[in-house]
Formats: structure tokens, sequence, C-alpha cells
């Protein structure tokens, strides 16, 4: 990762310990922190069942439900929809999940454009090299004012002063532009509650609102987002927000149990008012029922990004420390049952220091560290080795070892 990133990164990300550092022993925050761990261990160990009672619950609601065991199928579903409908432009929200599968290139390889509505995800979007997230919330939170100012200028052909408001109404007016010629938004959710048969989004900037309106909304979320009902569902958002922006709430909490609709003409259901006229739904498994099995504990995160706001690996060098929009020592561990074993290794797998200190400031006190030792346990059964140990063994043979 660039030096002047890194640098970028180190201030940003100590800007948000200091403020986590003023919540971590308020009274709600510490409530919230032992409630929602226990949420996240019962719904995890129960999520078979729990999947069972939202696909009901959604189907009730009028919520198109379909299932995709991997990132390329979560693809094709989500590509297949927008052919159906003949776009060739879709508004997109920030998304962990989204990530994962890596849709937005996807799509841009299929002609489709992708409006990244999130600024901060929109700027690494116009960004020409290494347009990497380095934090769940914060994606941008490697770039200076100057040097965000200088990709806006280049890929909008502007002459902006860096000036942090002017780059925001910059932004604001061209996606804004472009949603208007969209009727399809894309985007994940922070919690599914099963027994109501809803999706719970936060988020600060009100672009997942306007995804909302429009005809389709395809959310794709990963199975361990299920909980029992919305209350759990917003102790997590709360908590999330908390640890990962530092402040008590977000500016929005939406919930979707539906598209829209009104009975304000003598009670009867009309269909299609403000809001989609369709709400689709993906459940994506993509390597979590296995890591149910062999990680449970790296499921109980809610993504707020804290364990790497700490993390000495991830301060040393970013986020090759990590895999796609999973980073630090949790992403390594996820790449092991997300994709290949090599991806985990070649992401990481040994850059792990096992300090624990991502533990201490996990909300739900995930034991990464334990778990990387078990996955290094595995991959050494599995008789696996990183490329870079390889050429080191094939070094010592030819030269041979002064030991």
């Amino acid at each position: 990762m660039d030096p002047k990133e890194l640098e970028s990164m180190r201030k940003s990300f100590k800007t948000v310990e200091n403020k986590q550092n003023l919540l971590k022993n308020n009274p709600q925050i510490l409530k919230f922190k032992e409630e929602v761990q226990e949420i996240k261990k019962n719904t995890i160990n129960r999520n078979k069942e729990l999947q069972e009672i939202a696909i009901n619950s959604f189907k009730r609601n009028d919520i198109n439900v379909l299932f995709a065991s991997d990132g390329k199928q979560a693809r094709d579903i989500i590509f297949d929809i927008i052919s159906q409908e003949d776009e060739t432009i879709i508004a997109k929200s920030k998304s962990n999940t989204l990530g994962e599968i890596g849709v937005s290139k996807y799509l841009g390889d299929s002609r489709i454009e992708v409006v990244e509505t999130d600024l901060g995800d929109r700027i690494l979007q116009l960004k020409e090299n290494n347009n990497k997230p380095t934090h769940p919330t914060g994606p941008a939170s490697h770039l200076n004012v100057a040097q965000i100012t200088e990709i806006i200028n280049n890929s909008m052909n502007l002459n902006i002063k860096a000036n942090a408001k002017d780059i925001m109404e910059v932004v604001k007016k061209d996606v804004k532009e472009k949603i208007a010629k969209c009727n399809i938004g894309l985007s994940g959710a922070n919690a599914i509650a099963a027994d109501e048969g809803s999706l719970v989004f936060i988020h600060n900037e009100g672009n997942i609102s306007l995804l909302s309106l429009l005809k389709i909304h395809i959310v794709v979320v990963g199975i361990d987002k299920i909980v029992n009902n919305i209350e759990e569902a917003i102790k997590i958002a709360k908590l999330e927000t908390a640890y990962a922006t530092g402040s008590l709430i977000t500016s929005y909490i939406n919930i979707v149990s539906g598209p829209s609709k009104t009975a304000d003409i003598e009670k009867i259901l009309l269909k299609n008012m403000y809001g989609a006229e369709k709400v689709v739904l993906i459940l994506l498994d993509n390597g979590r029922v296995e890591a149910i099995e062999n990680a449970k504990e790296c499921m109980w995160c809610i993504g707020c990004g804290s364990c790497i706001v700490t993390c000495p690996v991830y301060s040393a060098i970013g986020n090759d420390f990590g895999f796609n929009n999973y980073l630090g020592g949790r992403g390594v561990v996820m790449s092991k049952f997300i994709e290949d074993s090599k991806t985990s290794f070649d992401s990481g797998l040994y850059k792990c220091t096992l300090c624990g200190l991502c533990t201490l400031n996990c909300p739900v006190s995930i034991p990464t560290s334990q778990v990387m030792e078990k996955i290094r346990e595995m991959s050494n059964n599995e008789d696996l080795s990183i490329n870079n140990h390889e050429t080191i063994k094939e070094n010592i043979k030819n030269k041979g070892s002064p030991y």
C-alpha cells in the first residue's frame, strides 16, 4: 500500500478510535455488547432453522426470496433480473457482501453501468488504480482531501479546490443525476429479522432510502445476518454504529418488509405506491455454512471494522492484509471458506502476529487469533503452503542452508 495512503488511513483510524473510546464505557453500549454477543451466538447456532422461518416470513410479505450457494450464482441471479428489465445502468449502495462477490466488476464487464451511491465508494470507483477499500464503513479512509480532489478533477474533468464540502456537492450532483436514470437499486442489508420477514439497513447518507424507492430493489445478504426479530436487529445496528463511527445512533435505520403499497381507499390494498414495485432478496451462502462448522466465532461479526482500526499488522501494511472487502485477520480466516484455500494464504494467513488486540476491541469478542491458529493447523493437515514458503524452500534447496 502506498506510504501516503497508509499515513492518511492511520490518521482517519485515530479519529475513529478516539470517538470510540468516548462511547466504550457508555452504560447503553456496554449493555448492548452483552446482549448482541448472546444474540449472535444463539442465531448462528440456529442458523438453518432461522433460514426457514425467514424464508416463510418473506414470502408472506411478498418479497421474492432466492438462494445463492456461491458468488457466481448470486451474480448470475442479479444479471438475469437486470437483463429481464433491459436495464443498462443500476444504482448500488455500499455493501461488504456485494464486494465479496465482486458484483460491480462483473456487471461492468457485462456492459452494465454500476453507480456507487456511497460517497466513499464513489470516490474509489472513480480512482484509476488500487481502488480496494480500507474500512468496511469508511472505504476511502486512506485518501486525504488533496488526493480525493485530484481523483474527482481527473475523472470528471473539473477544477475544484481541495475542499471536502465542494467534493461532496460535486459527487452528490453527479450521482443524483445518474440515479434518475435507474430503475434498479442493488444493496446489502445489516440484518434480517426472521420472525417479521424484514430487512434492516443502517446508513448516514440517505442513499439506501433513494435505492428503496426505485422500481426494483435487489438485496444480497449473507445467511449469517439472520436474527430472530427486529428488536435484535436494531440492537446490532446500534452497536455496529457505535463501534464503526463512534456515534450513538446512525442517521437512518430503514426497515423494509415488502414492496410499496397502500390501503387508503376504502381499505382496498393497492400495490406500487411510491416505493419499490418488487423486492428481491438473495440469501447468500458462499462458504458460510462451512465457516459455521469450522470457524463459528468469526460468524458473530457485525461488520463494524473495529478490529482493523487497532491491528498492528493492518496499520503497517493496510488493506494488503485481508481479502476483498474482508479486511484484517477475520477477513483472512473468512477467505479460507469464501474462496479457495490458496487465497487465504496469499492474503495473510501467516502475517497475523496473534497479538489478540482485535479481540479486545471487538464488540462481540471474536477470538480471531485462536481461530487463526486453528485454520493454520487445518491448512498444515491439508499439506497446503503459501507461495512464498515454496520459494524459500526452493532457495534453501538450491543454495543450501548455513545451519
